[in-house]
């Protein structure tokens, strides 16, 4: 039974030890928990980033993230899941995402820590512009992040980053 808020969109950075305890605390059925983290890269396409603008829909981006969540807990022997991801300005280096899972077993946490990042990267609505030493661009979404999502027999809606 989980405690904690599913999703938590946000300026402030996270903690990852603070989140699994959080995650885990109260369930003793838990034998695994996975963790993505991802951070700001320094580069782009051979280019130097210095930092990242994140934009999203306030509402909007929560209930898209919680439907991603409860898609994972229909295909996935999972007991809880959080996803974390920062908005506004974030420097090269900084974390930008957080994603866990817990399960009783790995394999089930794996898999659906996995679903749910290629789900992240192509149906969460929100916008990146990635500043670099020829100024600041919007990120355009990638066909390899189509393919990711493609496995799990998804189609892509839209064109969220």
């Amino acid at each position: 039974m989980q405690k904690t808020p599913r999703v938590s969109i946000r300026s402030e950075d996270f903690d990852l030890g603070a989140e699994t305890a959080a995650l885990r605390a109260g369930d003793g059925g838990i034998g695994a928990i996975v963790s993505f983290v991802g951070t700001v890269r320094d580069a782009s396409h051979g280019q130097a980033v210095s930092a990242m603008e994140l934009e999203h829909y306030p509402g909007m981006t929560e209930t898209a993230i919680e439907a991603m969540i409860d898609a994972a807990f229909q295909r996935f022997d999972i007991r809880a899941a959080r996803v974390i991801h920062r908005i506004g300005r974030l420097e090269a280096r900084d974390q930008i995402v957080l994603v866990l899972v817990a399960s009783a077993h790995r394999g089930q946490a794996f898999q659906a820590c996995e679903f749910l990042m290629d789900y992240l990267k192509t149906q969460a609505p929100f916008w990146k512009k990635e500043h670099t030493p020829d100024g600041a661009h919007w990120v355009d979404a990638r066909t390899a992040d189509d393919a990711a999502l493609a496995r799990w027999g998804i189609g892509v809606q839209g064109n969220a980053q």
